[in-house]
């Protein structure tokens, strides 16, 4: 969580902003200017656009394959140890509820061996196996609820980052198709 938490931190540059930057760049026709300024920036977008104009003068083809291609770079460091963080916030509640079904076979162990050797079973006989499947519980359930809302509201910006690499990806096209 924390290192994709991180990772967002350093790329959020205001995709509207760099392309607004890039497109003027492009309109007083300084390609390399706006080549340099997107290799400069860590956004994915600005990766996306950095390739479209690398292509600047060619079939509009070749750009948008160019444009394709560097999406197919991008979006996978977007959704880098995605799958591990929902693998944890799955797995977490299934652990707890081993606990607890580990817990409850202790204390129905616990009244077994006590009845057969027909000595009284007490609430403290007890308590051991049923402390165990509640703490087991509660600690399935502490990481598996911050694990879904972190992987929620990531996938929810990689969304984001994915439809703003689209859109950079078409007005880029569109206005070199202009030129």
């Amino acid at each position: 969580m924390i290192e994709k938490l991180i990772y967002f931190s350093t790329i959020k540059e205001d995709p509207k902003k760099i392309r607004a930057t890039v497109f003027e760049y492009i309109k007083n026709n300084k390609i390399k200017e706006a080549i340099v300024y997107c290799e400069e920036s860590p956004s994915p977008v600005a990766k996306i656009l950095e390739a479209g104009l690398l292509k600047f003068g060619s079939p509009k083809e070749d750009i948008r394959e160019a444009l394709s291609d560097a999406s197919q770079l991008e979006i996978p460091k977007l959704e880098r140890r995605l799958t591990a963080l929902s693998t944890i916030a799955q797995i977490s509640p299934l652990l707890g509820l081993l606990g607890t079904v580990t817990g409850m076979a202790s204390s129905f162990h616990t009244i077994q061996v006590r009845t057969t050797s027909m000595n009284p079973v007490s609430p403290g006989d007890l308590a051991g196996g049923i402390w165990e499947a509640l703490l087991t519980t509660v600690a399935g359930l502490m990481v598996a609820i911050p694990a879904y809302v972190v992987y929620n509201y990531l996938v929810s910006r990689i969304n984001k980052f994915i439809l703003e690499m689209e859109r950079s990806a078409t007005e880029l096209l569109n206005h070199l198709s202009q030129i």
